[in-house]
């Protein structure tokens, strides 16, 4: 095995009150998503866009990138802020109407490559070096002009190379628009509804910087579907990435990796389709994560406004039960409209907590329920342990608890002090960055992360297990999750006062990897074992 980097924390953090701190124009970040509304309230104006936090030029510090008609790259500069860098990147417009973004090295280069989705058709970008992009799209073979929203990168066949799963909403175009009302007099933007489906999409890598659609051929083609949010997750834990695909008026899908390029599809008997009452929900984004330690992946889902969020805990044998509607997370989320929702542990104390981005797609939608809001406070639950969460959204400062129409969500160490920040993008707004200040007890950590060898690069699909004193906790790296948006793909694990920790890694290639007695604090960057 070898340790490529090894680096310190930078700082160590100052006592004060847990809060997240906006630090969006000390960051240098001015960025404000375009909409293009014209006063027609034509359905694409209410989606918005994600946003991806992605170390673009390997130096291990998470740069920034944001969805507009013509997107933005921000080059982390190791001192806390960014440089927009956008207009030597070469990334050409992506329409009218773009929606999110992919980052993986699909052609094991060693740079991570960009994919964006967009109502008239998704681009990929290869990574040339240097924060400058190439519009690989014609040359790849990949081919998706169908409103395409959450994409992920995977290896769903394990052969080294990362395949792409592009979830896709419904049937809209301008010359097709449809004429809806709240109050029956005003036009109001449209129901999904209203619009017919359309399959999401499935493209095999073919290892020459080209791509197959497989769609029909891994039995993942259903036209019924109206797609929003996409994780990989290996729920019967087999070692083969599964699929979970948040549909809007539809019911969800799981689709099981039958490990011979096909999957089956399992949402209804699994028990994640509907609601609790039996009705598809409004779902938008979506996380997996074994928050509880029984270590199984668990779901997190964000549905409409008074629907709730959905925390599907894994059973085993392929069975969830939706635990928000007697815990804290299900009666505070009832009113918010959740769009990019994740895990991650933001006060280091090796529990994974919740992390939902609100925000209603009416802009009047209070005079038709007092109750709800336009732009609406994220919500944050902090995990107690056993199953249990506490809402601490308006104990993590005034900056956090200020409303936004929030869309798009990630999250990255950006700063390298050891906790995660996040970034969240608005529709029709500007994106905001939040500092994490919430890690007042001082807890230790460990941030990691993989390159792939025999595995692929980014070692998508890696199982990490890290063991402490306090206990033992697991995270795959992964791409996509929350909504249109992609985390950093390096793995922050929370120690508590544990000083050092134990490190065990299966590699998509099958291989085992272990290093002990690690000291905690420090960024580290694995490259997989060479077997001599």
């Amino acid at each position: 095995m070898r340790i490529l980097l090894l680096l310190a924390a930078a700082g160590a953090l100052c006592a004060q009150p847990a809060r997240f701190t906006d630090v969006t124009r000390q960051a240098g970040i001015r960025f404000t998503h375009n909409a293009n509304k014209g006063g027609k309230k034509f359905l694409p104006e209410t989606m918005g866009s994600g946003c991806a936090f992605a170390d673009l030029d390997g130096d291990g510090w998470p740069d920034i990138v944001l969805v507009n008609p013509r997107p933005a790259i921000y080059r982390n500069n190791h001192d806390g802020t960014f440089s927009d860098v956008s207009a030597a990147a070469g990334l050409t417009p992506l329409g009218a109407f773009p929606m999110g973004v992919a980052a993986g090295d699909y052609d094991n280069d060693g740079r991570i490559d960009l994919y964006f989705t967009a109502l008239d058709g998704d681009r990929l970008f290869h990574n040339e070096g240097a924060f400058r992009f190439k519009d690989a799209t014609k040359a790849s073979g990949i081919a998706n002009a169908a409103f395409g929203t959450s994409a992920a990168w995977l290896d769903y066949d394990r052969d080294g190379r990362l395949d792409l799963f592009v979830a896709n909403y419904v049937q809209w175009s301008r010359d097709k628009d449809l004429f809806c009302s709240l109050d029956g007099v005003a036009k109001s933007y449209c129901t999904p509804e209203s619009y017919k489906g359309v399959s999401s999409r499935l493209f095999h890598n073919l290892g020459d910087g080209r791509f197959e659609d497989a769609t029909s051929k891994a039995k993942l083609a259903d036209p019924s579907s109206k797609s929003l949010g996409v994780t990989v997750l290996d729920f019967n834990q087999d070692g083969w990435p599964d699929l979970f695909i948040a549909n809007d008026t539809q019911p969800n899908k799981l689709y099981r990796n039958l490990k011979n390029g096909t999957f089956a599809e399992e949402a209804v008997a699994a028990g994640v389709a509907f609601g609790e009452d039996g009705v598809a929900r409004g779902a938008m984004g979506v996380d997996a994560a074994d928050y509880d330690r029984t270590g199984r992946p668990h779901l997190l889902v964000g549905n409409f406004a008074n629907q709730m969020l959905g925390l599907y805990h894994n059973e085993g044998a392929g069975l969830f039960v939706d635990e928000a509607p007697r815990s804290a997370v299900g009666r505070a989320s009832l009113l918010s409209l959740a769009f990019g929702v994740f895990f991650f542990d933001y006060d280091l104390d090796g529990w994974l907590d919740i992390f939902s981005a609100n925000g209603h797609i009416e802009d009047d939608i209070a005079r038709v329920q007092p109750k709800v809001k336009f732009a609406q406070p994220p919500l944050v639950f902090r995990n107690l342990s056993k199953g249990r969460f506490e809402d601490v959204s308006t104990k993590l400062g005034g900056d956090l608890s200020k409303p936004i129409v929030a869309r798009g969500a990630a999250y990255a160490d950006f700063d390298r002090d050891g906790d995660l920040d996040v970034l969240i993008s608005a529709n029709n707004g500007p994106a905001v960055l939040y500092r994490n200040d919430a890690n007042p007890a001082k807890n230790n950590w460990l941030n990691l992360r993989l390159k792939g060898v025999k595995s692929n690069r980014d070692a998508i699909g890696a199982v990490v297990r890290v063991e402490s004193a306090s206990g033992r906790q697991w995270r795959t790296v992964h791409t996509g999750s929350s909504y249109c948006s992609q985390s950093d793909l390096a793995l922050t694990f929370g120690l508590a006062r544990d000083p050092q920790a134990n490190i065990e890694i299966d590699w998509p290639s099958g291989a085992r990897q272990r290093l002990n007695a690690v000291k905690a604090n420090q960024h580290l960057v694995i490259e997989e074992y060479k077997q001599p």
